[in-house]
């Protein structure tokens, strides 16, 4: 007994640096591992998944970030058939919790991606179509240590994203992910990730987008892939597509062909009203895309230069 509790209490420790999404939790209750987030097959299933080019030293398990693995993890399809499906309502919340009593304890950027299955049939479906994200959260304290306690999942052992209202009604893969990126400036960003089977209802007609795919939309030269913590608190490219909003068309916009070649015209002046001033010029100070622009103790520039200010949270907005 005394050697089955020392190796417990190892295994624990070494869970709390590394991690992986085993379950949801449903009104506060946390689901049989397994039950609707799709298992892995991996020897060690807390190892985190790298780029096929670091060291090979570093990869575990032979899962690789540029690698079909990176989907659900490894081994994750296997499990698919036996995985159940869990009926959320479009609009409502759903969260994804480590296994273990580990907590996510590196620094970095957690996520939320969705996938409709072909036909509808999700557990039939091996994630190779289009992801697209809904819900990114990065720093939440940036008055806090960059490198540990500044990130929003930092401590935590849950991820919760809010399904859109506009998403269509069907079955899809809620993709679950934190990438740790304590070593990301030597280029090995540690990808942690786990996929939870669900059939929405009640939803709407959006056109969720943009989207990418995976494995391929994650690249070791991404800016994330190369992105040093150290050295104090600056912005953070986050990978993938942007945010869907729930409501738009997230698909490209179709320019229209035009038969006859525009004709350049040279716009009249427009007189300003005394006393009103005029419309000011963009901040050269101003957020730049994907960075700080507001939350609770926040100081700096409440201004993005080539996006809007959103809100992720009461301590983080963010320029999208």
């Amino acid at each position: 007994m005394k050697f089955s509790t020392l190796a417990l209490a190892a295994a624990a420790q070494v869970a709390s640096a590394h991690y992986f999404f085993d379950t949801n939790v449903i009104d506060g209750a946390a689901q049989t591992p397994g039950k609707y987030v799709r298992g892995t097959t991996r020897a060690t299933a807390y190892n985190p998944i790298k780029f096929s080019s670091n060291p090979a030293g570093d990869i575990r398990d032979g899962s690789f970030a540029d690698g079909d693995d990176i989907r659900c993890n490894q081994g994750a399809f296997s499990t698919a058939g036996s995985t159940e499906v869990l009926t959320v309502a479009a609009g409502s919340d759903v969260t994804a919790k480590l296994g273990f009593g580990a907590k996510m304890e590196h620094p970095g950027p957690g996520f939320v991606y969705m996938s409709r299955a072909p036909g509808d049939d999700v557990k039939a479906y091996d994630g190779s179509g289009d992801w697209f994200k809904i819900f990114e959260e990065g720093v939440c304290n940036p008055s806090a240590d960059f490198t540990r306690d500044a990130w929003c999942t930092w401590g935590r052992d849950t991820i919760t994203a809010t399904i859109p209202a506009g998403t269509p009604d069907g079955e899809y893969l809620v993709r679950f992910e934190h990438i740790g990126i304590h070593r990301s400036h030597v280029n090995q960003p540690e990808h942690y990730t786990s996929c939870l089977q669900v059939k929405v209802e009640g939803g709407g007609s959006g056109t969720p987008g943009p989207t990418f795919q995976l494995p391929g939309g994650y690249k070791d030269t991404d800016e994330y892939a190369n992105f040093s913590i150290y050295g104090g608190l600056k912005d953070f490219p986050m990978p993938g597509p942007a945010v869907w909003d729930g409501a738009s068309d997230g698909s490209a916009p179709v320019e229209e062909e035009q038969d006859d070649a525009p004709v350049e015209t040279t716009p009249e002046p427009v007189e300003e009203e005394e006393g009103e001033p005029a419309a000011p010029a963009p901040d050269a100070d101003c957020s730049a895309m994907y960075g700080q622009c507001g939350g609770n103790g926040y100081t700096g520039a409440t201004c993005c230069s080539a996006s809007s200010c959103k809100v992720v949270n009461d301590w983080y907005h963010q320029c999208l």
